[in-house]
C-alpha cells in the first residue's frame, strides 16, 4: 500500500531524527529474505539497540541529507534495509555481520561511520570496536598501570629486605 504524503513526511522525520543521534549506519540489500528471518533480524537489533527499518530510497535519501550519513546517498540503490546504532557504535556491525553470516541472501553494501562511507570489508574492523564500557575501562587501566608499577617499585625495596630476613630466620631454624 502507497504511503500518502503526511506519512512519507512522517517517515523522513522518523529516520532523520535516528540518523541525527547514531553513530554508525548500515545499508544492506534483503531481497530473497523471508519475513520470518526479517523479523528476526529486528528481535536481535531492538534487544542491542539498532535501529531497522525498511525505508524506500529517495525517502532515505531525503532523511540523511542533513547528517552525517548523507555520504550514503550514492549506495542506495535496491531494496535496503537501514540499521543505526544508537547506543554502541559497533552494535550495528556484530548485529548484521552476524545475520549475514546465517543468511546468504542479505548482502551488505554499504557501511558509514562518522560521516564517512567506509569500505565492506571493515565490517569486522567496526564490529570489533569496543562499546563504551570497554573503552573506558581500557582507557582507566592504562592510566593506572604507570602508577601501580610506582607503588610496586618504591616499596620493592623493602619487601627484599623482609624476604632476606625471613630466609635467614628459616636457615638458622633449620640449622
Amino acid at each position: 500500500m502507497p504511503l500518502n504524503l503526511e506519512q512519507k513526511k512522517a517517515v523522513v522525520a522518523e529516520v532523520s531524527a535516528v540518523a541525527q543521534g547514531a553513530y554508525a549506519a548500515i545499508a544492506a540489500e534483503y531481497a530473497g529474505l523471508s519475513v520470518g528471518a526479517m523479523t528476526d533480524l529486528r528481535r536481535k537489533a531492538r534487544s542491542t539497540g539498532v535501529y531497522v527499518r525498511v525505508v524506500r530510497n529517495t525517502l532515505a535519501r531525503r532523511a540523511l541529507q542533513d547528517t552525517d550519513f548523507a555520504c550514503m546517498a550514492d549506495g542506495l540503490v535496491g531494496p535496503l534495509v537501514l540499521a543505526f546504532s544508537q547506543e554502541d557504535p559497533g552494535a550495528v556491525a556484530r548485529v548484521l555481520g552476524d545475520f549475514a553470516k546465517t543468511n546468504d541472501k542479505f548482502v551488505i553494501k554499504v557501511i558509514a561511520f562518522g560521516g564517512k562511507l567506509l569500505p565492506v570489508d571493515n565490517l569486522h574492523q567496526l564490529a570489533t570496536m569496543p562499546t563504551k564500557d570497554e573503552a573506558i575501562s581500557l582507557l582507566m587501566s592504562v592510566m593506572q598501570a604507570p602508577v601501580t608499577k610506582l607503588a610496586r617499585t618504591l616499596v620493592e625495596p623493602y619487601a627484599q629486605a623482609v624476604r632476606a630476613v625471613a630466609a635467614i630466620r628459616d636457615q638458622k631454624q633449620a640449622a
